[in-house]
């Protein structure tokens, strides 16, 4: 279970990283709301002894029980239909032994190492269209669980992790251009069926929120407001910002015109309080723990260990774009937390459990290779 390993090949580097992302977003979230700074702390103190713990036990051990991950995931999103705690028309959260939390934020994390293990004893035959399919028809119910809740931004980024792990599985180059010469067309189609006014394919605040995003000065005082107003907020940041937890009237969080600014819209408070030279540090951050996991999949002493680092490359390379995107106007509003910085135990917890088994690879990696 445990394996001698030399502290020198600890990758202390990356560990570094996301304790000093985390603690920015810490800072962050106490002046956006205090109340809740205390809980983002615990779970950095928890998160990062999980992941110190993780990291020390040969990941192989818990891929061997893929099929129980992948069921007990399942079992998790089902639960959510019938004990799920409902929340702003949604319902995502379940409460199990007096712990809240959202299962479609571990879902990420367990389908990856469910797929790494999978892909590995599929490996001789995984481009045959029988295994593919396979893997499609495992992932689609799953999903569906997450899209009902209604969950469109979590089940879009689950859509993206499982892309990614097809190609890093080694799927042909053919099958991928032939999937995406179908793919385009028909996504193409679709936007424009959802952007008619009788369309039933997605929620009606779904469409609007896309709607507030292509005609933004039609939707600047509904849906498209809170977009409108962070952007205002990371302009008004300037180079050094105003400082945190400032008491400027002015200040676009101070004047409560960002709801709930400590979770999906934790940039703007950032764009302001830090300014760009802080909004630049976040996102150097960010992309250097994405980067740091792809270096970790080039060495990985097997596929399943590389598809694991590049499946957590994926969440926190495309959900921060994403988040960051929609703060500065970039993209529809699709709340999705940015990785690591945004308030949200679940987010955190299972973040640092993802890099748990990255840095054991990676410990891993090193032996192989040294």
């Amino acid at each position: 279970m445990f394996k001698r390993y030399r502290v020198i090949d600890y990758n202390f580097k990356l560990v570094v990283m996301l304790i000093a992302i985390s603690i920015i977003g810490i800072l962050a979230i106490g002046s956006a709301n205090s109340e809740v700074q205390s809980k983002q702390m615990m779970g950095l103190i928890v998160g990062v002894f999980l992941m110190v713990v993780l990291s020390l036990f040969d990941y192989h051990i818990f891929l061997r029980f893929y099929w129980i991950i992948y069921f007990f995931n399942f079992g998790l999103l089902l639960l959510v239909n019938f004990i799920g705690d409902s929340s702003n028309n949604a319902q995502r959260w379940i409460t199990i032994a007096g712990v809240r939390f959202q299962p479609s934020e571990t879902a990420k994390i367990l389908l990856i190492l469910f797929y790494a293990q999978y892909i590995m004893k599929h490996k001789e035959h995984f481009n045959t269209f029988k295994n593919l399919l396979f893997m499609v028809l495992l992932f689609i119910p799953q999903w569906y669980l997450i899209y009902k809740q209604p969950d469109l931004s979590t089940s879009i980024m689950l859509i993206i992790i499982f892309c990614i792990l097809l190609y890093a599985g080694g799927l042909n180059y053919k099958i991928i251009f032939g999937a995406l010469a179908i793919i385009i067309p028909i996504g193409v189609i679709l936007l424009s069926l959802i952007l008619q006014e009788d369309q039933k394919i997605i929620k009606d605040y779904q469409q609007n929120r896309i709607m507030a995003w292509l005609h933004p000065d039609e939707y600047v005082n509904t849906e498209g407001y809170q977009q409108n107003n962070s952007k205002i907020a990371i302009g008004s940041g300037r180079l050094t910002g105003k400082g945190l937890n400032n008491n400027e009237i002015a200040s676009v969080k101070n004047g409560n015109f960002i709801s709930e600014p400590q979770t999906d819209f934790i940039f703007a408070v950032i764009g302001e309080e830090l300014g760009f030279i802080g909004g630049c540090v976040v996102i150097i951050i960010l992309m250097l723990i994405a980067i740091e996991c792809v270096l970790v999949a080039k060495r990985a002493p097997d596929i399943e260990g590389a598809v694991i680092c590049i499946g957590m490359a994926t969440i926190i390379g495309f959900q921060s774009f994403m988040n960051i995107a929609v703060a500065t106007g970039l993209m529809p509003n699709t709340g999705l937390p940015l990785p690591f910085v945004s308030y949200g135990l679940t987010s955190l917890l299972s973040l640092y459990i993802g890099m748990g088994f990255v840095l054991n690879i990676r410990l891993q990696g090193v032996r192989k290779y040294s």
